[in-house]
């Protein structure tokens, strides 16, 4: 598997190239603006959940992830309804943030298990 540092920087690239070739408008300035955050934001989040101080924090880092994985699908999927000359790239940029969504679910569900196993 492609090492996530990469890739979810990869993603936060991708992403910043979509919005640089989209139209200006009222409602892709207002969107955009959120989905440039969120989208950069799951690569800083992961980087910072490599660097967690205990298991507890690498979750919650880790939840951090989720989330702004979640909202950069969010605001994609607004971003199709209003630019559909652009539905192929924002439809492989949904997919992408779908796929690593389910990579960090998948790693909190482990962490959380591995976790109880230490306590329990």
């Amino acid at each position: 598997m492609q090492d996530l540092k990469k890739r979810t920087f990869e993603f936060a690239v991708a992403v910043a190239r979509l919005i640089c070739e989209l139209p200006l408008s009222t409602v892709n300035k207002a969107y955009t603006n959120q989905l440039i955050r969120c989208s950069s934001s799951v690569g800083a989040n992961y980087r910072a959940a490599k660097r967690a101080k205990s298991d507890a924090d690498f979750i919650n880092k880790l939840k951090i992830v989720e989330e702004e994985a979640d909202e950069s699908i969010y605001f994609l999927e607004l971003l199709l309804v209003f630019n559909p000359g652009s539905g192929e790239q924002i439809n492989n940029l949904i997919r992408e943030a779908t796929a690593l969504l389910k990579i960090f679910v998948a790693s909190i569900k482990t962490a959380r298990s591995n976790l109880n196993k230490k306590s329990g």
